[in-house]
């Protein structure tokens, strides 16, 4: 998407967009004077218009921006939701493949865990879905020890007591139960806090055995399996826009089209691989849900 009146933006951002360095790096940048913008030394709180005025870094004109990306990946369990990592354990940028741009996850899923993560260039909107402030709903199936009964079950809608804080479930709902005598559950949240799920379930006396991530905003995991990934359709950004209230405006930038899935990167190891194409005939089929707000139950 792209529009025909451009509007000024701040310089630390148009540096950020082109993939030269972080904001706060630009931010830093400016104040030493190694940006210019029209052949005056810009300074911080400046803003230009990307394309028509001239901006440079150290004597070199600003790159065109990047195409910002957004995509929808089913993460196997036993890849880290992150960008690098000492140890070699696989991560998550292991299964991008033929995207030139640099994504990052908007929130992360723990080692363990599996389903849905976004990935975008777009820092404004993924900030902006990952504050609290803005109730992004998230929605996770959980398979929990043992058979929880509805009124142990209503205790996550009623909050429970984290070292963080109090936790509390949107959604709640029992949905099967398993061979081994466990139970799937499905929990709506609107925090993104760390290992939060698992950390609630546990205060309750049922630890989480298996979670699976299904729904993030507007976006769901249907039609992906573990590993594969595909671009959002300008629709589904748009929805997630209006999620922040409307706050986060249209970039100035082209918006990547939509193409077909790209195919998954199958995981290099092997015991990695079992794990994460392992036993979906468990895992309840995604289904969407109304989900109902702890209001309209007060209702």
């Amino acid at each position: 998407m792209s529009t025909t009146q451009q509007q000024p933006e701040r310089l630390q951002k148009l540096l950020a967009r082109a993939g030269m360095t972080s904001r706060r790096k630009a931010e830093e940048m400016i104040e030493k004077g190694q940006v210019t913008v029209n052949g005056k030394i810009a300074q911080l709180g400046d803003k230009a218009i990307h394309g028509k005025d001239k901006i440079l870094v150290d004597g070199t004109p600003l790159a065109a921006p990047e195409l910002l990306v957004y995509l929808r990946l089913y993460k196997p369990r036993g890849f880290l939701t992150a960008m690098s990592d000492d140890t070699g354990r696989p991560i998550i940028t292991e299964l991008i493949t033929d995207i030139p741009e640099r994504v990052f996850p908007v929130g992360r899923l723990d080692y363990d865990s599996e389903g849905l993560l976004l990935l975008t260039n777009d820092g404004d909107l993924a900030n902006a879905l990952m504050h609290p402030s803005y109730q992004i709903q998230r929605t996770y199936y959980a398979k929990v020890r043992g058979n929880p009964s509805a009124n142990v079950l209503r205790q996550l809608v009623d909050g429970v007591k984290l070292e963080d804080g109090l936790a509390q479930a949107l959604h709640v709902e029992k949905l099967q139960p398993t061979p081994a005598g466990h139970t799937w559950i499905e929990l709506t949240l609107t925090e993104g806090r760390n290992r939060e799920v698992r950390r609630m379930c546990e205060s309750i006396g049922h630890p989480v055995l298996r979670l699976r991530r299904v729904r993030f905003g507007n976006v769901d995991l249907e039609g992906l399996q573990p590993g594969e990934y595909q671009y959002l359709s300008e629709n589904a950004v748009k929805e997630l826009r209006n999620l922040t209230g409307n706050r986060i405006q249209a970039p100035q930038t082209a918006a990547k089209p939509v193409n077909k899935p790209k195919p998954k990167q199958k995981p290099k190891n092997k015991k990695t691989a079992d794990a994460s194409q392992a036993p979906h005939k468990e895992i309840p089929a995604f289904t969407t849900k109304r989900v109902k707000s702890r209001e309209s139950k007060k209702r």
